[in-house]
């Protein structure tokens, strides 16, 4: 077996935030991080509207989708961390190694997709900055963009972001905890809906599986975790701990936040789109009055920020390699987020329409991104560095894979109506 070190293929030196954690050779600080970094990138403003409205069509059946949503997820993000952390190459690396091309167009739609995501992210900031303190949303947005730049321009880059998205994650989680609970939902009803429920929804369970791990999120942890300098094939058992934990932190979120509004929806109250922060900020303030708006404000900037700050690292990350140092890509990084930040304040508001634009590039990078992945799981164990891929969780990425073609096929057609 070719010796592998976190340095290896195809860094020369390791990236700021990768502190030497004794003999293990890599910072746990940069392990949670990358876990939180996947979890929150994942947790944005589409997430909480998508989960509003999902809850408010479907009620306590929505938790059956939920379910399969975060086995699925856990199925695709076990074999990218596994690929990508064994081989310690990117998956655009990975991409041209495969076939001589395939990773630039990946980037390129990785990298697309992010500056217009961006764009919304920073929306969304804007919008929790009202929420929560009443400021005009352009203000709020432009606020919270020049914070993500900060971190990225602080001396020690690394460690800020992997601190900063555990931070937020957990105030997040804990915040949706009190208005779950204020809420009183129908929690019963809800675990029985898990294996029989009223209504099952197809539609609704792949746009939240594509909106988990669909687009830049399926990399971003998994592209974190090189840079903490765990890579290798004698890292197995962490890498996939990480993965499935940055999973079950998403999953946990999203059940957190569907129990909330669905304590207010089977209380009777009518949720209206035109609220501030929409159905989601509407059922926070039924659930809590004034202080409920505030804490979703609170939550909603809270996404949004960590999603500019995903985005942007792993868009970046498609476009560089562990071997560009890391001021080049702190810098890259910076004016990644400053362009959309620009854009955000000449249009206003979030572009809906290149929004609809870049969520169907959700679907089209995923099928083509893991399927790349799992080829080098299948077929090149070199990359691997002699590492002999389990026959079992490859037969379950395929079946995976089978899906991502089902939301690739859609975006297609949505392509065709742009």
């Amino acid at each position: 077996m070719t010796q592998h070190t976190p340095a290896d293929t195809p860094a020369g030196s390791q990236p700021a935030g990768s502190q030497p954690a004794g003999a293990s050779g890599f910072s746990r600080t940069a392990v949670m991080g990358a876990v939180f970094l996947m979890a929150t990138s994942a947790i944005g403003p589409g997430f909480i509207t998508q989960t509003a409205n999902f809850t408010i069509t479907l009620g306590a059946a929505f938790a059956c989708a939920i379910v399969i949503s975060i086995v699925v997820d856990i199925a695709v993000q076990m074999n990218v961390w596994r690929v990508i952390g064994v081989s310690g190459l990117r998956a655009h690396q990975l991409g041209n190694a495969v076939l001589p091309g395939v990773g630039f167009l990946l980037a390129g739609l990785v990298f697309l997709g992010g500056v217009v995501f961006n764009i919304g992210n920073i929306a969304g900031a804007g919008l929790g900055v009202n929420a929560m303190l009443g400021l005009d949303p352009r203000i709020g947005g432009a606020a919270s963009a020049a914070l993500a730049v900060g971190i990225f321009l602080s001396r020690r880059a690394g460690v800020a972001l992997d601190r900063i998205v555990v931070l937020l994650g957990l105030l997040m989680i804990v915040a949706t905890l009190a208005i779950a609970v204020t809420s009183s939902p129908p929690v019963g009803e809800a675990l029985v809906s898990v294996v029989r429920p009223d209504t099952f929804d197809f539609v609704a369970t792949t746009t939240i599986i594509g909106g988990t791990v669909g687009g830049y999120i399926t990399y971003a942890g998994a592209h974190r975790l090189l840079d903490s300098g765990l890579t290798g094939p004698e890292h197995v058992g962490d890498i996939t701990r990480s993965s499935v934990v940055s999973i079950l932190v998403t999953g946990l979120m999203r059940i957190l936040l569907f129990l909330a509004i669905l304590g207010v929806v089977a209380g009777g109250a009518v949720l209206s789109q035109d609220a501030v922060g929409g159905p989601a900020g509407a059922a926070f303030s039924a659930a809590a009055g004034e202080a409920g708006l505030r804490v979703f404000g609170v939550i909603l900037w809270s996404a949004a920020l960590t999603s500019v700050i995903g985005a942007a690292y792993t868009s970046v990350s498609f476009v560089t390699t562990s071997a560009t140092a890391e001021r080049t890509r702190s810098l890259i990084t910076v004016a990644f987020i400053a362009f959309c930040a620009v854009v955000y304040l000449i249009i206003e508001q979030a572009p809906t329409q290149l929004l609809i634009f870049a969520g169907t590039f959700n679907g089209l990078i995923l099928p083509i991104g893991f399927g790349v992945l799992l080829w080098v799981a299948w077929r090149r164990r070199d990359l691997l560095h002699g590492y002999r891929y389990p026959g079992w969780l490859l037969a379950v990425g395929a079946i995976a894979w089978l899906l991502t073609l089902y939301l690739g096929y859609n975006a297609l057609l949505l392509l065709g109506d742009l």
